[in-house]
Parts: C-alpha cells; structure tokens; sequence
C-alpha cells in the first residue's frame, strides 16, 4: 500500500509536470500571435509587453527567457506568419493553375480574408506588413528589414505569375519583375486604403483593376 501510494504520488507529479511543460512549451508560440493581434488591431508603438503578455497568458519573466525586447519578438512574430502564410499563397499561385486564374483567385481570397477580419475585430485590418513597416520603418531598422524581406518574397509569385501569362501570350509584359513590383504595390496600397476607410469597398475593384494593369479583358469563367 505505501509503494501505491508511492507510485500515485509520483504519477501526479509526473503529470503536474508536463502539465506545466505543456504551458512553458507553447508560450513562445503564443506571444507571437500576442503579439501579431495586438500590433495588427492597433499600433506597435501603442503595444506594451505588458500588454502582450497579460493576451498571452505568460508572465513578464518568460517573455524575457524568450526575448530580448518588443522588437525582438515583432521581429520573430513576422517570421512565424510568413511561414503560416506560404502554404496559402503556394496552393494560389500554383503552377497548375492558369496565369491569370492566379490573380483572380488571389484576389478573391484577399477581400474574403478581409472581411472575416472585420467580421471578428470590427474593422478593416489591411495588410500586417504595411500597417507595421510603415509605423517603424524610420526606428527600427531590423524590423523594417524583416518586412521587406517578407515583402520581396511575396513579389516573387507574382513574378512567376506575369512571366507565365506574357510565356502563354495572354498579356504582353516582357519585364515581369517590373510589371510585378507594379502589381504588388497596387496591391498594398488598396489594403492600406481599406485600412484607412476602414471599407472593403476599395478591395472589390481589385480584380478588375488588375486586368487594366495587365493589359486583359475580362477573365473568361474556367
């Protein structure tokens, strides 16, 4: 009876332990999207470590076992959504599918997404990387370094995309990584747009502009 009692003591422990493994675990994880949330919803000057720990369930000494500073963690914050993020834009701009079936399903997705983001917070959010990179570009140079990396990494489908179009002849445009950079900046500055109006009108447009940057009618139903 006492080794029983021995054995079910331990066993507690043991699962106390991994209870709380468990939590330490995944409490990086969720600073990060602490930390995405709160930037995205409202400002990163206006987000405080205080902030994001009391959103992440973790105390302010693991946010420091973890990283050195606000900076740090947006910094990694970036890096872990970029990550959840290519998956979706591999399957959308795949290969498989048609050029500029591409961009039209790009573009759905983009207003689809906005308007579940609005759905939850109650307003338009836009694009993280514009709404971050344009408030720290000018203090904080390794996080603006980290968003145009993300951003340049984005260009490069649409790249791929408008090199397959002009290869197939359905739009003439021989400089892809031009007509590409062209294309991505329209598209930042219609999410930045329907931030500031906090509307997803300015979103709704965005196929049909794209055909006019392009060169192309209106894309026949597949």
């Amino acid at each position: 009876m006492v080794q029983l009692s021995r054995n079910s003591a331990m066993s507690g422990l043991v699962k106390q332990t991994n209870a709380i493994m468990g939590r330490v675990s995944d409490a990086k994880e969720r600073l990060m999207e602490a930390v995405t949330e709160l930037i995205w919803t409202g400002s990163y000057d206006g987000t405080t470590i205080d902030q994001i720990c009391e959103r992440a369930g973790v105390k302010k000494g693991s946010f420091y076992y973890f990283f050195d500073g606000k900076s740090a963690l947006a910094e990694a914050a970036l890096d872990l959504e970029w990550q959840n993020y290519r998956p979706k834009l591999d399957a959308l701009f795949s290969a498989s599918v048609e050029p500029l079936q591409r961009l039209k399903n790009f573009c759905e997705h983009c207003y689809r997404d906005q308007v579940e983001l609005k759905a939850k917070h109650g307003f338009v959010l836009g694009c993280p990387l514009c709404t971050l990179g344009t408030e720290v570009c000018t203090q904080e140079q390794g996080l603006r370094k980290k968003v145009q990396e993300i951003m340049a990494q984005h260009e490069k489908y649409l790249e791929a995309t408008v090199r397959d179009a002009h290869a197939a002849g359905l739009i003439h445009s021989p400089d892809a990584k031009a007509k590409a950079r062209m294309l991505h900046s329209y598209y930042l500055g219609l999410m930045t747009e329907a931030r500031i109006k906090n509307s997803l009108e300015p979103l709704a447009e965005a196929e049909r502009d794209t055909w006019e940057l392009l060169g192309v009618k209106e894309l026949e139903p597949v």
